[in-house]
């Protein structure tokens, strides 16, 4: 089985996390797609208590899984009790899955400082690694074949989760950002004003 690992703050998921997902699915082959709420330990200051974005990557999973079922959220880094890193979640998926092949999906702005991740050798050694990265900059399309460790995809989908929570801290609609039951979770649980 092939497993596609994406980790994230999820705060919130958007619509760019849900086609990511299921364009990697499509272009990879992946069998089965592992949402991982991030306790990140570059990230600590979060918008929403972790119980809020562990439920909206459950929406998220939920949503991917509309489409043929393929999806899990796991909150396996949550539940650790001090911040942890990519390769420790790797670790863990690995010991689980020992047979399966491991790809690691993630942003280019995630990427940019991967050499100074926490042991990005063994990462590179636990799972293949695919960047998502924007197809243009200033109009030159990007090469992909810039670093051996990884391989990159141009991929561009113009929200962030920034964008999405000042969109909901000012009270405008979200709907066109989100998927729909991320909406109406954020809306029932007032999050983000």
């Amino acid at each position: 089985m092939h497993i596609g690992v994406f980790g994230g703050s999820f705060d919130p998921p958007h619509n760019g996390h849900l086609a990511l997902s299921l364009f990697a699915r499509e272009l990879l082959d992946i069998d089965r797609i592992i949402i991982s709420v991030s306790n990140n330990p570059f990230k600590l200051n979060h918008s929403v208590a972790d119980l809020h974005r562990a439920r909206m990557s459950e929406l998220l999973a939920q949503e991917i899984n509309e489409t043929g079922v393929c999806c899990e959220a796991s909150l396996w880094e949550l539940q650790q009790q001090q911040p942890s890193y990519t390769v420790d979640l790797l670790r863990h998926i690995n010991a689980s899955y020992p047979f399966d092949k491991l790809t690691l999906l993630i942003g280019e702005d995630n990427f940019t400082e991967f050499p100074l991740w926490k042991e990005p050798e063994t990462l590179v050694a636990l799972c293949d690694i695919v960047v998502f990265r924007r197809a243009l900059i200033d109009g030159i399309p990007r090469r992909s074949d810039e670093n051996a460790a990884a391989r990159f995809i141009n991929y561009h989908y113009p929200v962030s989760s920034t964008d999405v929570r000042v969109l909901a801290s000012s009270g405008k609609s979200l709907s066109r950002l989100v998927p729909p039951s991320i909406h109406y979770y954020i809306e029932e649980q007032a999050l983000y004003q």
